[in-house]
């Protein structure tokens, strides 16, 4: 599915665009927060996408929590650090999606710590989602989030029916599938939020 642009979200994808076109120096750290199915993976797909189409050669780091969580394990457990801090801190773009499940876990929240101020310092930048703005993080010391609010926080929101409209539109022809505009628009008036 290709992400659909409509008021709800014009702030983060302007902001996402910012990123891939000066990365580290537009805003650093981006961070998106909102629902789930909003689009927030997709734009972080897109920062990524973009930035290497604009900058061949450009080292992007698209990481999911979880698997952030199970490198750092499986990097402790077989004793190799060294190789993940280069896996992480040897990037231009690092792309964290759902940074709410890091919440609590302490040792891996000291690695990223020091991640982002590795890249922070080093001014590469760094995109975060999660599903709460970061005042609300369960599980995050206060040095962590007040490193999250340093650049911009944006979120998006779920899509109005325009959009709503629009995005099953798009999914349809996609798919090729034959739907009526009465379906479609009908579809769009009763399901106000993941489409």
């Amino acid at each position: 599915a290709a992400f659909v642009n409509g008021k709800a979200n014009d702030l983060a994808r302007a902001a996402a665009l910012q990123v891939a076109d000066r990365p580290g120096s537009a805003y650093n750290p981006l961070f998106i927060h909102g629902g789930v199915g909003l689009g927030k993976t997709h734009l972080l797909h897109a920062i990524g996408n973009y930035a290497r189409k604009l900058y061949p050669g450009i080292r992007v780091k698209y990481v999911s929590s979880e698997e952030f969580v199970s490198d750092f394990i499986a990097s402790v457990a077989d004793g190799h650090m060294d190789s993940f801090k280069d896996r992480y801190r040897k990037v231009d773009i690092l792309l964290l999606d759902d940074v709410q499940f890091l919440g609590g876990k302490e040792q891996t929240l000291e690695e990223f710590f020091h991640t982002f101020n590795a890249l922070y310092m080093e001014d590469k930048q760094i995109v975060l989602t999660s599903d709460q703005p970061p005042h609300e993080l369960k599980g995050f010391e206060e040095r962590l989030i007040s490193r999250f609010v340093v650049g911009l926080i944006t979120d998006v929101q779920p899509p109005d029916l325009e959009t709503r409209i629009a995005i099953l539109q798009k999914k349809a022809l996609s798919r090729e599938y034959e739907m009526p505009d009465e379906v479609i628009h009908f579809l769009a008036q009763h399901i106000p939020s993941n489409i």
